[in-house]
């Protein structure tokens, strides 16, 4: 049974990107806001966000100095709320549309935006945090609260995942990014949504976010999906198993 129609598949294969709306109920909104309050006191890790010298295209040095994240990765380990999330039918569903019928969990992280000066994002592709060897990874984003230009919502340039992975700058002191004057936030199509909804991405395509200068959060989770046979190369979750959520995981034949 398909979750998405032909058109919603079309939009993502040309663009790179699809929201879909309430994915998940008001109900389990508020059941996973409640867990990421606690997950983000216990367990999160809080700090600056990404380094690098992007930074100084991104913000002035007294804002730079005021921006707040926090982060954790794995929250199904922490929460029933986000397992029951990771093999929700209709995102699960929606994943096998895009990818085909096995799906497998690879990861989720969590990016939350303190208030005030939420850290933004600059332009990159996330690629380079799990590489593997072929396009069938998609990201989806479930948003915990709403999600506007104001405070930080994704950004994406459309079509970037025709290119497919593209160098980035790395360093000890910064994370992969694209450089600042080739890839630019004002040039990438902001896509709000509300809680409840999950925006797909190709791991392939540029995105972004600017800062969250509103008075509240701005929670967003990620969820790495990937075709079980599409082999993991470096990064995050490098030699793990993760969780089949749909169809089946194939032993690999000589």
């Amino acid at each position: 049974m398909h979750v998405l129609t032909d058109d919603q598949v079309a939009f993502y294969n040309e663009r790179g990107y699809l929201r879909l709306p309430g994915v998940f109920s008001p109900a389990e909104v508020e059941f996973q806001s409640l867990e990421l309050e606690r997950l983000i006191d216990e367990w999160a890790q809080h700090g600056v966000g990404w380094r690098g010298p992007w930074r100084k295209a991104y913000m002035s040095a007294e804002d730079d100095a005021r921006t707040q994240l926090a982060a954790m990765h794995e929250l199904q380990n922490y929460s029933e709320a986000f397992m029951r999330a990771v093999v929700n039918d209709r995102l699960t569903g929606a994943v096998a549309d895009l990818i085909g019928p096995n799906v497998e969990l690879h990861h989720t992280t969590l990016h939350a935006k303190a208030p005030g000066m939420g850290t933004p994002f600059p332009m990159h592709q996330d690629h380079p945090f799990y590489e593997h060897e072929g396009p069938a990874y998609v990201d989806a984003i479930v948003h915990v609260d709403a999600a506007a230009e104001a405070n930080g919502c994704l950004q994406f340039l459309e079509a970037s995942h025709t290119q497919g992975p593209l160098p980035h700058i790395r360093g000890p002191e910064s994370s992969p990014h694209l450089p600042t004057d080739q890839y630019r936030l004002e040039d990438a199509v902001s896509v709000p949504a509300d809680a409840g909804d999950v925006v797909f991405f190709s791991y392939y395509t540029v995105h972004g976010s600017a800062p969250n200068r509103t008075d509240q959060w701005r929670r967003l989770v990620r969820f790495g999906y990937r075709d079980p046979d599409n082999v993991q190369t470096a990064g995050q979750g490098l030699g793990r198993d993760g969780l089949i959520v749909r169809g089946q995981k194939r032993k690999r034949t000589a």
